[in-house]
C-alpha cells in the first residue's frame, strides 16, 4: 500500500490549530499508512501545541498585517517572498498527496504554492465570515469545508461542503469526566461552577469584569475556573483572589473543565462555538470586537436567536454580572439554553471532512 503524505497549513490562534489537529488525528485513526506534516508560523503558538500531539511542524517567517503599527509591516513583502520559497522547498521535498489549509496567514504561501504545482487542496473554513487568506485562495482550491450556511457569497458554490467544525475528540466524552474534573480543579461538588474562557491569548475586558466581580461570586456561592490567557496570567496571579477562583493561563484539560461547568462564559471564536454546541452547557458569549468583520458576533448570533445562548457585547460588559446571576439562580433558564444549543451541534464534522479528503487523494 502506497504511503499517503498530507500537509496541514495554518495557525496563529487555537481556532486554526485545533481543527487541523482533530482532522489529522482522525486521518491516522482511519489509516496508519499516512505521514503528516504541519506548516505554521515561527514563534506562534502552533510551534508548541502541535508537537504535543505527536506531529512534526515547520515554521515559516510570516505574519499578518499589523493594523495598529504600519511601520511593523515594512518586512511583509520580504517575509512573503521567503515564505513562498520555503513552502516550495517543503512541498518538493515532502511530496504531499494533498494540502489542507485551516486558515491564518501561515496557510497562504503553502496553499498558493500547492495550487501552482497542481497539488489537490482543501480549505476548512471555521467562521461565518471567512478570513482574507481563505477568500483569496478559494477560487483555486478543490474543496471548501464550511461550518455555516450561506457562504456561497464568499466561495464558489460548487466547491462548498457543509460539514461543521471539527472538535477535539476528548470533548465528545466530557459528560463522563465529572468526578475527575472535581478532583483535578479541587472544587466543591455542592457549589455551582462557572467556566470562563477568554480565548487562547486572553481578553483584557473579560478579565477585568471577572476580577471586579470576585466578591459577588463569593456572595452567590459560585466557584470559578478562569482561563485568563498567557498575556494576563502573571498580572492576575499577583492579585488577591478567592480560593474559590481557580486561575489558569491556559486550560490543557479543557474536557475536564467542560465536564464540571454548570455554565460557561466564552469568546465566540468558531472553534469555541462548535465545541460549546457539542458540550451542551449554558453559555454567555462575549464576542471579540477586535476581529475581521466582527465575525465572532456573527458566529454566535444564530445560536442566540434560537435561544441557545446569551450574548453580551464587550461595549456592554457591565451586563455580564446580571446574566451570571440569572444563570446561577435559574435552573429553568440553564435547561432551556442547554437543550437549544445542542440542536446546533455538528457531531460528525471531523469524519465528514476526512471523507472529503479521502475523495481527493484516492
Amino acid at each position: 500500500m502506497n504511503l499517503k503524505r498530507i500537509i496541514f497549513s495554518g495557525g496563529g490562534t487555537g481556532g486554526h490549530i485545533y481543527p487541523a489537529i482533530s482532522i489529522a488525528s482522525e486521518l491516522l485513526l482511519r489509516d496508519s499508512n499516512i505521514e503528516i506534516l504541519f506548516v505554521g508560523s515561527k514563534n506562534k503558538m502552533e510551534m508548541k501545541i502541535v508537537p504535543n500531539f505527536g506531529f512534526k511542524i515547520f515554521g515559516l517567517w510570516i505574519s499578518g498585517i499589523n493594523r495598529n503599527n504600519f511601520i511593523k509591516n515594512i518586512f511583509l513583502p520580504l517575509k512573503l517572498i521567503i515564505s513562498l520559497f520555503h513552502s516550495f522547498i517543503i512541498i518538493k521535498k515532502f511530496k504531499p498527496n494533498i494540502i489542507i489549509g485551516t486558515g491564518g496567514y501561515a496557510s497562504g504561501p503553502v496553499m498558493y504554492v500547492a495550487n501552482f504545482l497542481k497539488i489537490p487542496t482543501l480549505i476548512q473554513e471555521q467562521n461565518s465570515y471567512p478570513g482574507i487568506t481563505n477568500k483569496l485562495l478559494s477560487a483555486r482550491v478543490n474543496k471548501i469545508c464550511v461550518a455555516y450556511e450561506n457562504l456561497d457569497k464568499f466561495f464558489p458554490k460548487n466547491k462548498i461542503v457543509l460539514t461543521g467544525n471539527p472538535v477535539r475528540s476528548n470533548i465528545l466524552e466530557n459528560s463522563k469526566l465529572y468526578d475527575d474534573g472535581i478532583d483535578f480543579f479541587d472544587l466543591d461538588s455542592n457549589k455551582k461552577t462557572m467556566l470562563v474562557i477568554g480565548g487562547s491569548l486572553g481578553s483584557r475586558e473579560i478579565n477585568k469584569a471577572i476580577y471586579s466581580n470576585k466578591e459577588f461570586f463569593k456572595f452567590i456561592n459560585l466557584q470559578v475556573i478562569w482561563q485568563c490567557g498567557k498575556l494576563y496570567y502573571d498580572e492576575y496571579k499577583q492579585k488577591n483572589i478567592s480560593e474559590d477562583i481557580k486561575l489558569y493561563d491556559y486550560l490543557d484539560k479543557i474536557d475536564l473543565a467542560y465536564s464540571v461547568a454548570d455554565f460557561i462564559v466564552s469568546r465566540a471564536g468558531a472553534s469555541s462555538v462548535s465545541e460549546l454546541s457539542i458540550v451542551g452547557k449554558p453559555v454567555i458569549f462575549i464576542p471579540s470586537p477586535n476581529v475581521a468583520e466582527n465575525h465572532q458576533l456573527k458566529n454566535s448570533l444564530e445560536i442566540v436567536k434560537n435561544e441557545g445562548a446569551l450574548l453580551v457585547e464587550e461595549k456592554n460588559i457591565e451586563d455580564l454580572k446580571k446574566m451570571i446571576s440569572e444563570l446561577n439562580s435559574s435552573s429553568e433558564l440553564r435547561n432551556k439554553l442547554s437543550k437549544n444549543i445542542k440542536k446546533t451541534a455538528y457531531t460528525n464534522a471531523t469524519n465528514d471532512i476526512v471523507d472529503e479528503i479521502k475523495k481527493l487523494i484516492n
